[in-house]
């Protein structure tokens, strides 16, 4: 797994040329990245979610489309359209933005319903249909999608299936002093973005994403993920807990961790150190736990400090 390892290593450190002092949300981009999956990034304004997404599509050399939520957005909007051309006499499709390999869906909560809802079959079926006619999207296909966490004035929740389809929800927070001294440096003639330049290539991301998935996880391990999705449902201050998919989720994130750091198997802190971003926004908290000022991260916390970690050959069959 050393090859993945150096993969991923360029790829961080390219990003770090733009986004200073959060090396660990980028290694959670990396991941999701490697996993095939979307990201929902949840922070305050001006942080740098937008950047993220930004750094990675370039540093991977992928086409990057953003997409705007407003209130008044149709699903067409995203997807795109089916327009008469009059000189074949027939209808011809518009792709929308959404026909890109990362997509950034910037304050995806300020759009209705009905057209966060388009996101659906793009995200897990990888293809839009468009008056009954199916178009597949581009590879690799990648969704980051924002939010403001603060102001919630017109803004529709997502739905549970919505969120559900992220792999990830990351949290960026301001930087520390000194990386945000930094920051002002670095862009005091220019922003580094526009001076990044692609270090991988898409055939190598579809490599690396077949890859991880030969990562060991022995069955002590794969019980542990489903206790810890399980407990989530049992617990007393919940109403609604991980899904199934949140237990594939954090499967498929942890191969991706071990892979970073070099290993061909996973150990029981790699589940550790993803069960927050990988269950924490599916789980749905009952009103005991708003009275008492409860997060969902805290139940994971909780729920991973109550249980013991299994020991053993990490490479047990």
């Amino acid at each position: 797994m050393d090859e993945i390892r150096l993969f991923a290593e360029s790829i961080i450190e390219n990003v770090e040329k733009v986004i200073v002092g959060k090396r660990q949300s980028i290694e959670l981009s990396v991941i999701g990245l490697l996993c095939q999956g979307h990201l929902l990034i949840e922070d305050v304004p001006g942080v740098g979610k937008t950047m993220l997404a930004r750094s990675l599509a370039k540093s991977i050399g992928c086409e990057f489309k953003r997409i705007q939520f407003t209130p008044d957005m149709l699903p067409s909007d995203i997807t795109g359209v089916s327009i008469f051309n009059q000189a074949v006499q027939d209808f011809e499709y518009r792709p929308g933005p959404i026909m890109a390999q990362v997509v950034l869906a910037d304050e995806i909560n300020r759009a209705t319903p009905k057209t966060q809802s388009a996101l659906l079959e793009a995200m897990q079926e990888k293809q839009v249909t468009v008056d009954g006619i199916t178009h597949k999207l581009p590879e690799p296909f990648m969704v980051f999608a924002t939010q403001n966490p603060i102001e919630y004035e017109g803004t529709f929740r997502l739905p549970e299936a919505q969120l559900d389809r992220f792999l990830l929800r990351i949290k960026l927070g301001y930087p520390e002093t000194e990386n945000e001294i930094d920051i002002l440096d670095r862009q005091q003639y220019g922003h580094p973005l526009i001076e990044l330049s692609s270090i991988v290539t898409a055939a190598e991301i579809q490599n690396a994403q077949q890859a991880i998935q030969s990562v060991h996880i022995a069955p002590k391990v794969k019980r542990y993920i489903v206790e810890i999705a399980s407990r989530t449902r049992q617990h007393p201050e919940v109403y609604l807990g991980a899904s199934p998919r949140g237990s594939l989720a954090l499967y498929r994130a942890s191969q991706a961790l071990a892979a970073l750091h070099g290993r061909d198997y996973v150990l029981p802190d790699d589940i550790k150190a993803l069960a927050i971003p990988a269950l924490s926004h599916r789980i749905i908290l009952g009103p005991g736990a708003r009275l008492k000022n409860l997060t969902a991260d805290d139940i994971v916390s909780a729920v991973i400090g109550e249980m013991l970690v299994p020991g053993g050959d990490p490479k047990a069959k």
